[in-house]
Order: C-alpha cells, then sequence, then structure tokens
C-alpha cells in the first residue's frame, strides 16, 4: 500500500531490481517552522523495500512558530529488508528542527539506514538541529542516540568535540546477521570517519565532511569497505 498527503508525496519508480523502490517528492518547501512532518514506511516478510527522496530536506523557520517536527517510523518483519535512504536535512538559518527516526526489526530482518544532516546553506550560519535515532531489533534496544546542532544549541557543539567546524555529518547504520561473524572492534575507517559495531549484529559507521558532497562520499565508501555497494 502506498499514501501520502499533505507536502509530501510517496511515488513508486524502477530501479532496485527484485525490490520496491519508494520515493518521496516534496510538494512544498519545508518543514517550515510550526510544521510536524510524518513518514512510515513498512517492509513485510521476506519483502524488500527502499526509500528514498527526490532532493535535500530544507528546514526553514516559521513566522511565528520557529520549531517544527519529522518523525520517521520504520518496521521490517522477519527476513524483509528496509533502505532508508533520503536526501541530507539542511539546518536552513533560524530554523528549529526536532528529527526522530525511529525503527523497530523483527529477528532475522535487515536495515540499511542512512542520514545526513547539513548545517547551514553555503555562506550562512546554521539553524538548530535536534535528531535522535532509536532502534530496536527482536524487542530489544539496539541503539538510542541524539545530537542537537547548530546555532542555539548546547556550548561546544562546533568545538573540538563536536563537529570540529565541519558542516555535514551522517552516519549509515547496516543490521544484518551476517555481521555476526564480523569481529573487528571500533576503528577508524579514514579522517573523519568511525566504524563501530553493534550487538545487533549491525555496524554503524559516523562520519564529518566540511560539506555534503564530501560526506556521501565518505559513506559510499564505507559501504563498498563493508559489501554494501549502492546504499
Amino acid at each position: 500500500m502506498l499514501s501520502g498527503e499533505g507536502p509530501l508525496a510517496a511515488r513508486r519508480t524502477r530501479g532496485v531490481p527484485g525490490a520496491a523502490h519508494v520515493v518521496l517528492v516534496g510538494a512544498m518547501g519545508g518543514p517550515l517552522g510550526g510544521d510536524a512532518y510524518e513518514v512510515r514506511a513498512e517492509a513485510g516478510p521476506g519483502a524488500r523495500l527502499r526509500v528514498g527522496s527526490v532532493a535535500a530536506t530544507l528546514a526553514l523557520p516559521g513566522q511565528s512558530t520557529p520549531r517544527s517536527t519529522y518523525a520517521v517510523d520504520l518496521e521490517a518483519a522477519g527476513d524483509g529488508l528496509l533502505e532508508w535512504l533520503p536526501e541530507p536535512v539542511v539546518a536552513v538559518a533560524g530554523c528549529d528542527l526536532a528529527q526522530h527516526t525511529r525503527v523497530t526489526l523483527a529477528e532475522g530482518a535487515r536495515l540499511a539506514l542512512r542520514e545526513e544532516q547539513v548545517l547551514g546553506r553555503s555562506g550562512e550560519s546554521p539553524g538548530r538541529i535536534t535528531s535522535r535515532l532509536t532502534v530496536r531489533l527482536a524487542g530489544r534496544p539496539l541503539l538510542d542516540q541524539e545530537t542537537c546542532l547548530g546555532t542555539g544549541a548546547p556550548p561546544g557543539w562546533d568545538g573540538p568535540a563536536g563537529t570540529a567546524g565541519r558542516r555535514a555529518l551522517g552516519q549509515l547504520l547496516l543490521v544484518a546477521p551476517e555481521f555476526q561473524e564480523y569481529e573487528i572492534g571500533a576503528h577508524s575507517l579514514a579522517p573523519g570517519v568511525v566504524l563501530l559495531p553493534l550487538d545487533g549484529p549491525a555496524v554503524l559507521v559516523s562520519a564529518l565532511a566540511p560539506d555534503a558532497l564530501r560526506l556521501r562520499r565518505l559513506l559510499d565508501e564505507a559501504a563498498q569497505a563493508l559489501g554494501r555497494p549502492g546504499v
């Protein structure tokens, strides 16, 4: 079943053999301050679903209410594969976006999730973006992390222990049974890129970069190294 209303339209497209491929199309700019976006995607038993977007999401300030929300709920049944691969979210100057991605996976489900944030457009200060990712696998917590970055965020967000002045950050989370054999500990894949094995079995790759283009290249290289090209 495919449905959508309001500022986001869901469209089925071709290009992924053996899988349903859906792209999200923004019918208008935003989210603006005061908007509340919601996206839900589910892969049933043995199904493969890839969800992407046609363009970056621009979080914009509102005239009276600065805060906007973007809730994403993802679910995959046993032997199902869900790929959540949207384009970046850009925190435009003056915005205040709260983004929360919730993932629920059954035993034996597979996940490929890529999320990217860009702090401001070129030549401008960033707005504020609070991003949380929570993942449950077979009824138990796998990952729960939150970042708050940009103008108005707690002090130190752009310091050496934060983004170190870089404007783009992202993560790639892969959950699959074959990572049970992945015995290498946490380590750096490249400058600004760290791999962390999780007790999923799963692996989390986190990256910082000066811009969105370099960030995508770093995450693509990590996916290639982990045997998941095209993610």
